[in-house]
């Protein structure tokens, strides 16, 4: 049987004038206010996948480090559609942290032991990186605005830990993943300058 225009695409319309009272909706009925933490959430994971983007046009010749990156705009994906779907939003939407931590350990095994504290820049994939972590973390600072929007303590806010939770892991990675492009510490820009700056 034949699907109608509206099965096959999953996004008819892009301009529904019903936000235009300073409220939207969410996946399960609810309106909320544009000022909402939990729209203000969903603002904050759209920015870094746009972010994520960005990281990833530098790294067309590295495609391990590409892939990562590919996985985890999924992962950040799957996060905006968990805030989105409110009170029907189930774990099994929640990428895996075990798999993200396993990637952590990896990559800083590899890894000189850091003497210094490290300042954003070096490259141009470098310095995309470090805005990839610095939004992450301030994804993961409303994720924890949202948990408390939720009811602190209650069934419904503490199935919102988990997505912070991640976020928190994620900053890391990003951290670790920034190092990993620059492994021999060539073009690393270290604070009060302790090695050679870009």
């Amino acid at each position: 049987m034949a699907r109608s225009d509206d099965e096959r695409n999953r996004l008819s319309r892009v301009v529904t004038r019903s936000g235009d009272q300073g409220q939207t909706g969410l996946a399960d009925g609810q309106r909320l206010a544009k000022d909402a933490a939990t729209i203000e959430l969903l603002g904050e994971l759209d920015e870094l996948n746009a972010r994520l983007g960005s990281l990833s046009v530098s790294l067309i010749d590295e495609p391990d480090r590409l892939a990562f990156v590919r996985e985890q705009q999924q992962a950040v994906f799957d996060l905006g559609g968990f805030v989105a779907m409110g009170a029907m939003a189930a774990a099994s939407q929640l990428p895996s942290l075990e798999r993200l931590d396993t990637w952590i350990e990896a990559g800083n095994r590899d890894l000189p032991p850091l003497k210094e504290f490290i300042l954003p820049g070096g490259t141009e994939a470098m310095a995309r990186a470090h805005l990839v972590r610095t939004a992450t973390r301030r994804a993961e600072r409303l994720a924890w605005s949202w948990y408390q929007e939720g009811g602190q303590g209650s069934a419904q806010a503490d199935h919102r830990i988990p997505l912070a939770i991640y976020l928190n892991r994620q900053s890391d990675a990003w951290f670790v993943f920034a190092r990993l492009l620059d492994r021999d510490g060539r073009h690393t820009v270290y604070w009060r300058g302790a090695a050679t700056s870009d």
